[in-house]
């Protein structure tokens, strides 16, 4: 049996051909209209080269092309090499090599770094061009994407089995290079599928909300596997719209969700918090708002439950990485009140906790957090040692540490390589977040472990403060002993004006780390 993750939006316009797939500031895509520019994308890469199987790299920021050239790419047969818009020169050209890219697909605001990468790459040697707004002429070597969309003729939907490969992410990796991920069309469509049909819905006794009408906010960026999968595929394979934000403020989501009735909000933690605190969202009717959905790092139960109080909507907390193609847990529509755990896995996949000879815990007792299923990537391209190291016994190895209730819910108490040794005590970060974040002065918080010549690790607490609030480290510090253990709490705080983040809003831990 054949199966192309693209066929999600070929048939999704045969159904709802006059019904709106994305919204793009003033510009409005049917399915139609969408399939249409993606059949003329298809055709263009056969016609300058590219064959069933061959990969095709994308940078890209959150614009229509994304999507077109995503689907594009996939129509055509070929494999999506989706990249981050923030490598360096040096980084980039390792991804194009390592994954073997055959084109390039870049846009104007990145094509400094973007083009430079293009050129020392070997085995890349087709390059489209995106337009941006201040961006200069199309490079002579590029072949123009709006050019390309004025093409009359289009390529039919390539049949390709559920095992092929259908698209590559990198994975940030703390060591060594970045790994490529390899997912499956069917890895790919089962999770869109589940994330369309059952994620707000205790299917069959509810009918799907992912329909026409049904508009979802696309802030994440699209390069990454939650948006990719969880907003744009999810959104496209039920009928409904998506509208496609460039760059993420809290301001212009509130004025979006207001305008476009947006239904959906996917997010993570730093997203939510960023809307809950700002003060337009004080004065518009944000009543469209009906399901939220928050993963990619733990959420704040401070946040979730202030998040409920201000807007009247319970925050959905799912948990996957990169490898699990994304969701691997999410919490079912009618258990969204339960706060601190990510919910239960996904139709389909298993999660168990194993310690480190890799046997499997009792129930609530800390241990790795292991997961195999239908949504398991292949493996690390062109990388079987660590394809070996990751996939053992038939198990994913996630490396997040966690447990598992009475109720069967997943909790994720911290990522293996953040949890700090502390005079041979474990300490959790988030744990301690946790408390900092009920602190009334502070905005947001993260925690690391800095070495200390005693106790081998100390915690130390970086934080910033709500404006207009005032607070002192020895303050901070008194409070978190009131409500820590005597070895979780911490000794160090430093007060920063703003944490840094990743393009997705992720706190940057590894920037705390290494500034010390």
């Amino acid at each position: 049996m054949s199966l192309n993750l693209g066929s999600l939006l070929s048939n999704s316009t045969r159904q709802f051909s006059s019904e709106t797939a994305l919204i793009y500031e003033s510009d409005r895509y049917s399915y139609e209209q969408l399939d249409s520019c993606v059949r003329k994308f298809a055709a263009d890469l056969k016609e300058a080269g590219i064959e069933r199987g061959d990969k095709v790299a994308i940078m890209l920021p959150n614009v229509p092309e994304f999507t077109i050239a995503y689907f594009g790419i996939l129509y055509a047969g070929a494999v999506v090499v989706s990249l981050n818009i923030l490598l360096s020169a040096d980084e980039l050209s390792y991804q194009l090599g390592n994954s073997e890219a055959k084109a390039f697909i870049v846009h104007a605001d990145f094509s400094e770094n973007g083009l430079d990468g293009f050129k020392r790459c070997d085995t890349c040697s087709i390059l489209y061009f995106v337009e941006g707004n201040d961006a200069g002429e199309v490079p002579s070597n590029a072949r123009s994407v709006a050019d390309v969309l004025k093409r009359t003729d289009h390529a039919d939907l390539c049949q390709t089995m559920p095992d092929d490969t259908a698209v590559i992410l990198y994975t940030s990796g703390t060591t060594g290079k970045p790994k490529g991920a390899e997912l499956t069309h069917s890895n790919l469509y089962f999770n869109a599928q589940y994330s369309s049909e059952r994620m707000f819905s205790l299917w069959p006794d509810e009918i799907n909300v992912m329909q026409p009408g049904f508009v979802g906010l696309g802030a994440l960026p699209m390069y990454h596997i939650f948006g990719q999968v969880v907003i744009q595929s999810a959104l496209l394979m039920g009928g409904g719209s998506f509208f496609c934000m460039k760059r993420f403020s809290a301001e212009a989501a509130v004025a979006a969700i207001e305008k476009e009735k947006v239904t959906f909000l996917p997010g993570v933690p730093t997203m939510f918090f960023a809307i809950l605190h700002d003060t337009t969202s004080d004065s518009v009717d944000l009543s469209s708002l009906k399901y939220c959905v928050s993963g990619g790092a733990p959420m704040p139960v401070d946040v979730k439950e202030s998040f409920k109080e201000k807007f009247g909507v319970t925050i959905q907390e799912g948990y996957g990485l990169t490898e699990t193609s994304p969701l691997a847990t999410v919490q079912w529509p009618n258990e969204t009140d339960k706060c601190g755990t990510a919910g239960k896995p996904i139709s389909g996949i298993e999660v168990k906790i194993f310690d480190k000879k890799d046997q499997e815990m009792p129930q609530g007792e800390r241990g790795e957090i292991v997961i195999r299923g239908h949504n398991i990537m292949k493996g690390y391209y062109r990388n079987p040692q660590a394809t070996a190291e990751a996939l053992r016994n038939g198990w994913f190895h996630s490396g997040d540490i966690g447990y598992i209730d009475e109720d069967g819910d997943v909790f994720i108490v911290d990522r293996e390589k953040d949890m700090i040794l502390r005079g041979g005590y474990n300490v959790y970060p988030r744990e301690v977040e946790e408390v900092l974040y009920k602190h009334p002065t502070i905005m947001e918080a993260a925690v690391i472990g800095i070495p200390d010549e005693r106790y081998g690790e100390e915690v130390k607490a970086v934080v910033s403060l709500k404006p207009d609030q005032v607070a002192s480290p020895e303050e901070i510090k008194a409070y978190c002993k009131k409500h820590l253990a005597a070895y979780k709490y911490p000794r160090h705080i430093e007060i920063i004006d703003s944490l840094p983040k990743g393009p997705t809003g992720k706190l940057l831990k590894r920037v705390l780390r290494d500034a010390i």
